[in-house]
């Protein structure tokens, strides 16, 4: 894995930080802490290592570097708002990112458990294939943003996982700071990278229900770099974050522009 030097005066910073848009129920700038800047008590934990912090960053002086087996999360009694569930419910989920795996399927961050069919919200990158609206078979595909809701928790019925996902048409390269994110509510589940719609034909935007699954009390926790697959973390992802911030809405494409459009 190549160690990048991160100059701070260097670094991209965003158009206009993550509490200005109405609905941010969580904010991490990963300013050497794990505390929240926006959402008091939603404290990350490390799940298996002390945090490895990377000077320079996209909010403050410094990032976090997440190696590939590690995570973070928030165990699900403490999640507070974080439990997006039920009719009507919207979420967006956005993630300032220096990718250096090129791992399959890895998970940046949300609410899902696919072991035992908890899942609710979560944005992936580089799954080895895209849904498509109105096909029952997925297609291949690399490198690309993904968002994932559910209305079941577990799999799309008739099907052995979760095909029911957005993906977008950019290739998210790896050694290079990306902002990603995904909207999802009464217009379906939308992916932007660098604060523009990432259009791909059949597959972003898609069509969500209209209901996020209730994982109830012994739901998933919220978790950041995996999830919980056959029993232990699973789908991990490599790399840096520089941010991350939740939203109870869908935000406006003119939102996630603002949010989300990197300058030098």
């Amino acid at each position: 894995m190549l160690d990048v030097p991160m100059l701070h005066s260097k670094s991209p910073t965003p158009c206009q930080y993550p509490s200005q848009l109405d609905g941010c129920l969580a904010f991490w700038d990963f300013n050497r802490t794990l505390r929240p800047a926006i959402g008091p008590g939603l404290i990350l934990r490390p799940q298996t290592a002390e945090p490895d912090w990377v000077e320079g960053g996209v909010f403050g002086s410094s990032s976090l570097r997440i190696r590939k087996g590690r995570s973070l999360s928030i165990p699900r009694g403490q999640l507070g708002p974080l439990n997006i569930f039920g009719p009507k419910a919207e979420v967006s989920v956005c993630a300032w990112i220096f990718r250096e795996s090129e791992a399959p399927w890895q998970a940046l961050a949300g609410v899902w458990d696919e072991t035992r069919s908890k899942r609710q919200y979560c944005l992936f990158l580089n799954a080895i294939s895209r849904s498509e609206i109105g096909r029952d078979e997925r297609v291949p595909c690399q490198n690309r943003v993904h968002g994932h809701i559910s209305d079941v928790g577990g799999p799309t019925p008739g099907n052995v996982c979760c095909i029911s996902y957005a993906t977008g048409g950019t290739e998210i390269p790896l050694f290079q700071w990306t902002a990603v994110g995904m909207t999802a509510g009464r217009d379906g589940i939308r992916l932007y990278v660098n604060g523009k719609l990432d259009v791909c034909d059949q597959s972003n935007p898609f069509p969500m229900s209209d209901s996020i699954f209730d994982g109830g009390e012994d739901g998933a926790d919220f978790t950041v770099g995996a999830n919980s697959v056959r029993g232990g973390p699973g789908n991990c992802f490599g790399g840096l974050f520089g941010g991350l911030a939740v939203y109870n809405r869908a935000l406006r494409a003119e939102e996630m522009q603002l949010l989300q459009a990197l300058r030098a």
